[in-house]
């Protein structure tokens, strides 16, 4: 009975799966067949001779058309963006009254209108005090500020000293003329203190003023030369960017826009009238020095003549001929120290360098004339 059933079954099975895949079949061939088939006509209705599928392309992107998307893409952008009705633009404009921006734009031109008037208070306060220093002498102080720097620059390359000293006093009572110092590296010099000194004008004077006023700095300094620095607007005609003037050199500077060149120049030039100041100096003879060397020299020559015959006495006693010379070499060497150590100073160690320079050739003449009559009385 069971084996029965089970046939049975399996029979209609069979049945089932030959009606599925027939109908499967006669699926594929009406979607798929070549000859009919849903399918391929569908294709050759899009892509064949009737070329749907291009006419429905160009229908949709047609700007022609306003039903298209192209159409309608342009009538929606259009509305939000183009001109100036557009959403896009009511909503940027910052002078409509309905616009987001209204309400920045005011609070931001607000916040410009009191930097504004801040800033022109500031200006106002800047003016007057400008007003008010240049009516005083802290406006020449700040001139001085420029040519500073660019002198320390100058005298280092040239090995010499730079000294502001517009605030210091000089060898005149109570005056301070001569911003600058200069002092010529003393190696160039032999010894001697040369100086220039310098000075600053941001002031019209005339011609006749600068010159008084580089002369009485050159006093107050114990200057050679001079140099006076001018900014452009307030420097004499005749100098752009420099002038000489007798021993004075007057240039041009320019606080805005420093330019080193012309001071520079300037300065050279000074140090040169500085040097050449040097070499007109008169040469003065110590005779007082001199007179009181020849006395120490005939002093010691006394003696040494008093010492020569004693021992001349003494050898010719005692007969030691070997030990005369050796005794005379010693006595020279002594004689020669002291009288040279004895000698009284020059009067040139007083402080005065003019004299000592002048006076040491003619003190060393001396002493070489004395030591030529040392030597010839020895020998006799």
């Amino acid at each position: 009975m069971i084996e029965k059933e089970f046939g049975r079954l399996v029979a209609q099975v069979d049945e089932r799966n030959e009606r599925a895949s027939q109908a499967l079949a006669q699926a594929l061939r009406d979607a798929f067949s070549e000859d009919g088939g849903k399918l391929p006509r569908t294709l050759e209705r899009f892509l064949g001779d009737q070329d749907a599928l291009r006419r429905l392309v160009a229908d949709l992107f047609d700007e022609t058309r306003r039903d298209s998307a192209i159409g309608r893409l342009n009538d929606l952008l259009g509305r939000h963006f183009d001109g100036d009705g557009s959403r896009l633009a009511q909503l940027l404009d910052p002078t409509r009254l309905g616009s987001p921006l209204y309400q920045f734009r005011s609070e931001i031109s607000k916040g410009f209108e009191d930097l504004a008037g801040r800033i022109q208070a500031l200006e106002r306060v800047a003016d007057v005090r400008a007003a008010e220093r240049a009516k005083s002498a802290a406006k020449g102080i700040d001139f001085e500020d420029t040519p500073e720097r660019l002198l320390g620059e100058i005298a280092g390359g040239l090995g010499d000293a730079i000294e502001r000293t517009g605030t210091l006093p000089g060898e005149t009572i109570k005056a301070k003329k001569g911003d600058f110092v200069l002092t010529v590296d003393p190696s160039r010099t032999r010894g001697a203190e040369l100086r220039v000194v310098i000075e600053s004008k941001d002031r019209t004077l005339s011609t006749r003023q600068v010159i008084d006023e580089l002369a009485a700095a050159r006093q107050n300094r114990s200057a050679q030369a001079a140099v006076i620095v001018f900014t452009p607007q307030h420097a004499p005609a005749n100098v752009d960017p420099l002038a000489i003037v007798g021993r004075d050199v007057w240039c041009v500077l320019d606080p805005a826009a420093p330019d080193r060149l012309p001071l520079e120049c300037a300065v050279r030039l000074a140090r040169i009238f500085a040097l050449d100041a040097l070499r007109e100096e008169p040469v003065e003879v110590d005779v007082v020095a001199v007179d009181q060397a020849l006395d120490g020299i005939r002093t010691q020559l006394s003696t040494i003549q008093g010492m020569k015959a004693s021992l001349t006495s003494i050898t010719t006693a005692t007969g030691a001929g070997p030990s005369r010379q050796s005794a005379r070499s010693a006595l020279i060497t002594a004689s020669h120290r002291d009288a040279f150590d004895t000698a009284p100073p020059s009067a040139g160690s007083n402080g005065s360098s003019g004299k000592t320079r002048s006076a040491c050739p003619a003190t060393r003449a001396a002493s070489a004339s004395g030591r030529a009559a040392v030597g010839a009385t020895t020998a006799t």
